[in-house]
């Protein structure tokens, strides 16, 4: 996770209202079938073979890499999400989306997370991408063409995970410092991490200390440290004095 969210110097001449910040644009790839020359492919249940033909044809997945070696960010050029996110951490999870359970019956895979208009797989330790990522462009194509639902019916789908509750007990009397830290993870820190893939969910305050859950690309990322002192609790320190610590859960 290398989303840049420290304060600028023009920010420390003059305090200014949290504005969002842009995502760093990375390297793409457009990928229209991951198994060129009649090759196999992997197919979700239920899927008529002539109708993914019919649409494969147009449809086209970007990826991009994310500061998070293990993970991959596909873009299928449509929306993901309607509203929030929902991150998958086990095959248990994955059972409310035939999508994200199709992922991780591949066997290789450690996560998946989606967001508004991208889908972050995780590879499991030691796992080559350039095996995986065929069979994984395979299923999304697959789902993506069919137009297939992201959840199957009766399930939260609409909610992400966790709920953006709090997980510590809060003081009522800290109101409004809640409000203006929730207010700058919505508009300088979860854009800016979305960028690299990930999401970053508020989960609490208690005597000065933020409490946040990484998600996607951003959960095991080797420079999510750096980013959540150097970054996310430099930008609270700014504009919030009442907060000391950021700690991740």
């Amino acid at each position: 996770m290398a989303a840049q969210l420290g304060v600028t110097e023009e920010e420390k001449k003059t305090l200014t209202q949290p504005s969002p910040a842009k995502a760093g644009e990375g390297y793409r790839e457009k990928t229209a079938s991951p198994y060129p020359n009649g090759q196999r492919s992997v197919s979700l249940p239920g899927l008529d073979p002539r109708a993914r033909a019919r649409h494969m044809r147009a449809m086209l997945i970007e990826t991009e890499p994310t500061p998070n070696p293990a993970t991959l960010k596909f873009l299928p050029g449509r929306t993901v999400m309607d509203a929030g996110t929902r991150d998958f951490t086990s095959p248990e999870e994955a059972e409310a989306s035939p999508l994200a359970e199709a992922l991780f019956d591949l066997g290789d895979v450690a996560g998946v997370f989606f967001g508004r208009d991208f889908i972050s797989v995780t590879a499991g330790e030691g796992v080559d991408w350039r095996g995986l990522k065929p069979d994984v462009l395979a299923i999304l194509l697959d789902h993506f063409s069919a137009e297939m639902p992201l959840f199957r019916p009766g399930s939260a789908g609409g909610f992400s995970v966790p709920a953006e509750d709090a997980a510590f007990p809060e003081n009522p009397e800290d109101a409004d410092i809640v409000a203006q830290i929730k207010e700058l993870i919505e508009t300088r820190v979860r854009p800016a991490v979305a960028g690299d893939g990930g999401d970053i969910v508020y989960r609490g305050f208690d005597q000065g200390k933020v409490y946040l859950q990484m998600q996607g690309a951003c959960s095991g990322c080797p420079s999510s440290t750096a980013t959540l002192k150097n970054g996310i609790e430099q930008l609270l320190k700014y504009y919030v004095p009442e907060v000391t610590e950021v700690r991740a859960v």
